[in-house]
């Protein structure tokens, strides 16, 4: 793969960290002293819920309800196999309840705020040269804090929350195969640690993608398993405290990205949830601007 291949599939991998329920870290490093950031605006929506044992059409009290996101995102190397990664997210949550549900139960439609500060690191520890490919073996860890003052103990009000209002405390590790011609797959199986009553959960990603000197695109599948601590909605020992529920979740997207020059490109992609536990059926889309040094 050539320099500036390396260049976009990094640049490319970081931009699709933005998205909404993808991992906060790629499985590319970025040079001593290079580094991205990222303005990006997302958006999702859903009127379905994944509840258990059944999918229901519906979202109680608010009908359907829209997520939107403005999101500041930066990496940087350190050096060559040391890079750090910080995200910062303003979140608009929006329900469409009646004038006449809000008033009875003293509810409001909106929820906004900056979310969690997002700070990783992750660190190269070993790579496998080949003849026309390499194999990187990655690992990484970081810590997700509240920095709004946002609520999340709010009763059905909660629904349309912007965060679980936990700190969470991430552990994984990354392989990342990529080929001379372009082609690359990257994985990564980790551990997330949540305060708050939020259970802790198992974090996997696997993408697939192929990057030219002037194109990228990749598709992808995330996942999360919630440890069998958590509860679900409605049912035993569920309290309407939501940040406690078990949510499971498969994901799954596309990503491109198109340079206008060196310094500047703009991506854009879609993502669906195909299958949960105690979440919405979400659909969504995200744009965003990068700026590399």
């Amino acid at each position: 793969m050539t320099n500036k291949m390396k260049t976009l599939v990094g640049l490319c991998l970081l931009l699709s960290s933005v998205c909404i329920a993808q991992s906060p870290v790629n499985g590319f490093m970025k040079k001593s002293g290079e580094g991205s950031v990222v303005l990006s605006y997302s958006k999702e929506s859903y009127s379905k819920v994944f509840l258990v044992p059944n999918e229901v059409d519906g979202v109680p009290i608010f009908n359907d309800v829209s997520i939107s996101s403005v999101s500041f995102f930066g990496e940087i190397g350190i050096s060559d196999n040391f890079n750090i990664v910080l995200n910062v997210p303003y979140i608009r949550s929006e329900g469409n309840a009646s004038e006449a549900v809000l008033d009875n139960n003293g509810f409001e439609n909106e929820r906004k705020g900056i979310q969690d500060l997002k700070v990783y690191a992750k660190y190269r520890l070993y790579t496998l040269n080949f003849d026309k490919s390499s194999l990187d073996f990655i690992g990484a860890a970081g810590i997700e804090t509240p920095l709004g003052n946002y609520n999340a103990d709010e009763g059905l009000q909660s629904i349309i929350a912007i965060g679980n209002r936990a700190t969470t405390y991430n552990a994984m590790g990354i392989a990342t195969f990529k080929l001379q011609s372009g082609f690359f797959t990257t994985g990564q199986l980790g551990y997330s640690f949540r305060n708050n009553e939020v259970p802790n959960a198992l974090i996997s990603e696997l993408k697939i993608g192929y990057a030219t000197s002037k194109f990228y695109v990749d598709a992808f599948v995330a996942n999360q398993l919630s440890d069998d601590s958590g509860v679900d909605i409605l049912g035993e020992g569920f309290t309407g405290f939501f940040p406690a529920t078990r949510v499971n979740y498969t994901r799954i997207g596309l990503n491109a990205f198109y340079p206008i020059t060196k310094e500047l490109g703009f991506t854009a992609g879609t993502n669906a949830y195909i299958s949960g536990r105690n979440l919405g059926k979400a659909t969504g889309f995200y744009g965003g601007a990068v700026y590399s040094f």
